[in-house]
């Protein structure tokens, strides 16, 4: 994945810090791709279809791979996020389109996943959902404003590991391993409304459009919190850097997807094999599995919720506030300061409780997720093309303009993505 012309020698920089330190913008990406509107797509996909179309997860993981380690290039090469890049070379109502629908999309996201998280919460502990949805709100605003951003990064990293919970449901679910793997290796697909939906929702749910601008907005925060230039400017840099970023997205990107396979892998043991085929939320799946897999299956699953949803709570709020500000040229970063960054905390913040309002005025979960699903299914093609003419633009990238592979990969990526949002048009 190294540069086309960055012929540099790799001296494995990564050897001198620990692993915490070398995962970081892509580990914290894909495990936000877990988050409980993406559990609850899994569960049902899982409840509806058993194992059979676990063969769409490992077609899904390339392709995530390739569109999100060039969105990460673009931002370690420029020094810039996506929205400022739209801003610096393309028309203004390409920039104001895309992020009017990406903030729209995330603050429906926002909503559903506070939602679920408050749900969970109430699952295990006695207590009104909409106080925790409330008070889960108000505590991921006030630590992105109030933590330093290299306690804030770790603090996300280590949130990562509640992925696992759902790898122990896994090992306590009695799995038909035969029917699984057949259900890897042997595609097989319906031309029906409930096959093609449920294709749509799975890479709609893995190929995010707020996954885009978060990570390369988090390698722009890599390059100031490092004191480094943009690599563009430094290109004799790049080598140890691509190598970061590919090891970086491989097993963020990796994990997320060994995370999603798992659910499926759960609720078609449990629930599809008891007859359970709709799951409407990542919730109402918590609770199906206490009565089939146990008490422990169903804590650990209601736990996953309230983890992933504490990890993409910030993503969705901070890539919002990544592109807002980028797009009027604000001060933007979670490593500047709250009185240095005003208008980007506030995004952060105005978004987050607007999520927070979903719940209290009687929105129907599932609506949101199916216009966020909607919104975000017809954002993400279109920016995907325009991602990949700035990671190919040499005016843009200087000499790092990305390889052939990936840009093969990437517009495959691209391809896949366009075929899904005609699907989700006319199904």
């Amino acid at each position: 994945m190294s540069g086309r012309n960055a012929n540099v020698p790799l001296e494995n920089n990564d050897e001198k810090r620990s692993l915490i330190d070398v995962l970081g913008p892509g580990l914290i990406t894909g495990a936000a791709d877990d988050d409980p509107s993406g559990i609850g797509t899994y569960s049902q996909v899982g409840a509806q279809f058993g194992y059979s179309l676990a063969w769409s997860m490992i077609l899904a993981l390339p392709l995530l791979v390739s569109i999100q380690a060039i969105c990460a290039r673009i931002g370690a090469t420029t020094g810039r996020g996506i929205a400022h890049n739209l801003r610096r070379h393309y028309h203004p109502a390409l920039l104001r389109t895309v992020v009017t629908l990406l903030v729209v999309a995330n603050v429906i996201n926002l909503g559903a996943d506070l939602g679920a998280m408050g749900a969970a919460l109430a699952l295990l502990l006695p207590g009104p959902a909409h106080l925790f949805v409330l008070a889960f709100g108000v505590a991921s605003v006030l630590a992105e404003v109030l933590v330093s951003y290299d306690r804030y990064a770790r603090i996300l990293k280590w949130t990562t590991l509640s992925l696992f919970s759902y790898i122990a449901v896994v090992l306590v679910a009695d799995v038909d391993w035969h029917a699984a793997v057949r259900g890897f290796a042997v595609p097989t697909f319906a031309l029906d409304r409930d096959h093609t939906m449920a294709l749509v929702a799975i890479f709609g749910t893995t190929i995010s459009p707020y996954l885009f601008f978060w990570q390369a907005g988090q390698e722009v925060e890599e390059r100031h919190r490092r004191h480094t230039k943009p690599l563009c400017i430094t290109p004799r840099d790049a080598g140890p850097e691509l190598h970061r970023i590919r090891n970086d997205t491989l097993t963020g990107m990796g994990f997320s997807n060994i995370t999603a396979l798992s659910i499926v892998l759960a609720t078609a043991a449990t629930l599809h094999v008891n007859g359970i085929t709709q799951v409407e939320s990542a919730q109402q799946a918590a609770s199906a599995l206490r009565p089939i897999a146990g008490e422990f299956a169903f804590a650990l699953f209601a736990l996953g919720i309230i983890g992933t949803g504490m990890l993409a709570v910030p993503v969705l709020a901070g890539s919002a506030a990544y592109a807002v500000s980028e797009t009027f040229h604000w001060t933007e970063g979670l490593a500047r300061k709250p009185r240095e960054a005003k208008a980007f905390y506030g995004v952060i913040a105005v978004a987050t409780l607007c999520g927070v309002a979903l719940n209290f005025i009687g929105l129907d979960p599932m609506l949101a997720l199916y216009w966020a699903a909607v919104v975000n299914g017809l954002l993400a093609p279109p920016l995907m093309v325009v991602t990949m003419m700035i990671a190919r633009n040499p005016r843009i990238m200087g000499r790092l303009t990305i390889s052939r592979p990936l840009a093969i990969g990437g517009w495959l990526s691209t391809m896949v993505m366009w075929v899904i949002a005609l699907l989700f048009l006319l199904g």
